[in-house]
């Protein structure tokens, strides 16, 4: 497909709403459309290392965390996370630096009928696409998150040097199961035979699920972070999260940039996965303290001015970002815009966020998917039958002002679209461009 010949913006923009036109019709497993692909370009996956990381939360903290680690030791690092904030080129990066436009506008013109002939989805083109721009960049290494689950997601065409998940909670119950046994089997099937597998789950019953799969995917050594760190006397305040860790044969206090109790769960599931990826990877605790302070995540419990942007998109996030806001003790009153997908369980999400939040916004965000779009009113029934204070504003641009107009803080959160399509229009940097 050759793009008009315009400007290279409006170039890009014809390039983004193909790729997005990839995303309408059912759902597709498997990976066979993804191998197609890539054999096409050549393998490139096949050219550099790559660690993989799924889960249901921590995902994005820990590649971010694992990112900063690896460039600190002077590393060339690729990355590769989902979804985008603002600008889909967030995607993809090189040492922090995003794709450019010129290089998806060529991907897009180049294999478009190869794309279109064998069906593949939006996130299957955008995972060659990476795969392809970490080789043509010759990266030391990638760190790769997966979209959606683990066994039958596109990145797990990779055959890592270490693979690693996070937490478990409720996900994509229609596609990865209904119990937390059964999505955890499913995160677990990144798990590689002869790789390293590392287990970040805290709850015992959980990380014996997810340890005793990649023991029968023959991975090895299998390493459980809660049963090699210790965590103990954690802050949390303006510069972050510091907190004692004891791992890797040391003890050290360590300061990350992100807040929250969790996220010192992240940066030890980050250095025991670096470790067991072994030399020139691991990172010492002393390097660590060091290094963290380079790490940046848009969208998770990031504060510019009066605003709090955090992609709390799932009723664990939400409750984990409750706690933030009590431990950093925002200024009260705390006014929320908020908005999430239909198919989220946006009512223990509005509960867990009830006793820090003094009002609603509610909203849709002009980026989610029509098909997923919550109803409003049934939000304010609800809403109304727990005694909360909100209000309903259909408009996001009506919502986002009202929401800015008072209160002390202003939270916005529910999901990846309100939060991208909120930081679009106030314009705080989510990545380096």
């Amino acid at each position: 497909m050759r793009l008009p010949a315009t400007q290279p913006d409006v170039r890009y923009e014809h390039a983004l709403e193909y790729l997005f036109a990839r995303t309408t019709g059912p759902f597709k497993f498997g990976l066979e459309r993804t191998i197609a692909l890539l054999k096409a370009l050549g393998d490139p996956h096949r050219t550099f290392p790559s660690i993989h990381i799924a889960g249901t939360n921590g995902k994005g903290s820990s590649v971010a965390t694992a990112e900063a680690l690896l460039r600190a030791k002077g590393l060339r690092v690729g990355a590769y996370t989902s979804p985008h904030l603002v600008d889909f080129r967030e995607r993809i990066t090189v040492d922090g630096v995003l794709i450019s436009a010129e290089d998806v506008i060529d991907f897009v013109e180049r294999w478009t009928p190869l794309v279109e002939s064998i069906g593949a989805t939006f996130f299957e083109a955008t995972t060659a696409l990476a795969f392809a721009y970490f080789s043509k960049f010759r990266v030391d290494v990638a760190v790769i998150e997966t979209g959606l689950g683990g066994r039958l997601d596109s990145t797990n065409v990779i055959d890592p040097i270490a693979a690693g998940v996070t937490t478990i909670d409720y996900d994509h119950t229609e596609y990865l199961g209904n119990t937390l046994e059964q999505i955890a089997a499913e995160k677990a099937g990144i798990y590689k035979r002869g790789r390293a597998a590392v287990v970040g789950e805290g709850d015992q019953s959980l990380r014996e699920v997810l340890a005793r799969d990649a023991h029968r995917a023959g991975a090895t050594p299998v390493r459980v972070v809660a049963e090699e760190c210790a965590i103990s006397s954690v802050e949390i305040g303006p510069l972050g999260t510091t907190f004692d860790l004891e791992a890797l044969g040391g003890r050290r206090r360590l300061t990350t940039p992100l807040a929250g109790k969790h996220q010192a769960d992240n940066v030890a599931f980050a250095l025991i996965l670096l470790d067991a990826a072994g030399a020139p990877y691991a990172t010492t605790l002393d390097e660590a303290a060091i290094s963290l302070s380079a790490v940046q995540v848009a969208g998770r419990f990031q504060r510019t001015g009066r605003f709090i942007f955090d992609v709390a998109h799932n009723p664990e996030g939400s409750h984990v970002l409750a706690d933030t806001l009590a431990a950093v003790r925002s200024q009260q009153p705390i006014v929320a815009l908020f908005s999430v997908l239909a198919d989220k369980d946006w009512r223990a999400m509005l509960r867990a966020l009830s006793p820090l939040v003094s009002h609603f916004v509610l909203t849709v965000a002009p980026s989610a998917p029509s098909n997923r779009l919550w109803n409003l009113e049934e939000v304010q029934r609800f809403a109304s039958a727990e005694s909360l204070s909100v209000e309903a504003i259909a408009d996001f641009d009506k919502a986002l002002a009202r929401a800015s107009t008072f209160g002390k803080t202003t939270l916005v959160t529910g999901s990846f679209h309100t939060v991208g399509d909120a930081m679009a229009r106030l314009q705080p940097s989510p990545k380096s461009r």
